[in-house]
């Protein structure tokens, strides 16, 4: 079985891209994830995970989620590896995403922000773009 859960704050606002072949939204950002433990008289240590999500899950979270907030994050692990132009390979190991729930942002003016606005959906799912607050349905 390969599953990760995470839960942790962005490090940067999040990088949308759409590939070259077939237009395919993909975005990347980094997580920092606070160990459990801190060693007495040490400040408390993060890991640094690189994510990646696909599909209409990238372009909701780059709509809604910046550097600072905090999100649950459900996915796979997963590793690729190329050449370099001097012929050196490299390998990277990184978080797939399949599932994004918004914690909180990292202050209060843009919690309200998001609770007034459409709230992406936590499944990377190509059959609806959104669960909405109020009148507005996508449908």
């Amino acid at each position: 079985m390969n599953k990760v859960i995470l839960i942790g704050r962005l490090t940067k606002d999040v990088e949308l891209r759409y590939t070259q072949t077939n237009n395919t939204a993909v975005a990347s950002f980094s997580l920092a994830v606070n160990r459990k433990f801190v060693k007495p008289g040490e400040e408390r240590q993060a890991d640094f995970f690189n994510i990646i999500a696909w599909n209409k899950l990238a372009e909701n979270i780059s709509k809604y989620l910046f550097k600072g907030n905090q999100v649950a994050i459900s996915g796979r692990l997963e590793t690729r590896s190329w050449d370099d132009p001097n012929g050196q390979k490299h390998y990277v190991t990184e978080v797939i995403a399949e599932e994004i729930d918004f914690i909180r942002s990292k202050n209060k003016q843009n919690n309200e922000a998001i609770l007034n606005s459409p709230t992406p959906i936590n499944k990377n799912d190509d059959t609806s773009d959104f669960i909405c607050n109020g009148d507005d349905l996508p449908f």
